[in-house]
């Protein structure tokens, strides 16, 4: 059986830019990419602490240090200043599932890493 599972999680991040004209998908910074293990266009599920929102779309990686950018139809779903968390799903086999431990990446107000936890 295969079961899905919270992988990553990027906690308490801060929204810096809302583009309703982009396609679609949230930005992300690359560093905070690189050390969640998320790689770009791969879904994601947002959780906007500031008005309960929650949204599922697709990741791109961001150039811009601490960038966090609400693109397309999900620009409506939060504004710049709200805090997020960016939960990303796997699916593992039963025995991998029973033994997993997502990781926590725990961020700044400028969304810098400042802790990881696995």
């Amino acid at each position: 059986m295969l079961r899905c599972m919270l992988r990553t999680k990027i906690h308490m991040a801060t929204v810096t830019e809302s583009n309703l004209a982009y396609e679609g998908s949230i930005t992300i910074d690359e560093t905070v990419l690189r050390e969640s293990g998320i790689i770009p266009y791969e879904q994601v599920m947002i959780s906007n602490m500031n008005n309960g929102e929650r949204f599922e779309t697709y990741v791109i990686p961001g150039k811009k240090k601490g960038e966090i950018c609400l693109n397309g139809p999900t620009a409506r779903k939060g504004a710049v200043g709200d805090k997020v968390i960016i939960f990303c799903y796997s699916y593992f086999e039963d025995a991998k599932a029973k033994e997993l431990g997502p990781k926590i990446i725990f961020l700044d107000k400028k969304n810098r890493v400042i802790r990881k936890k696995k």
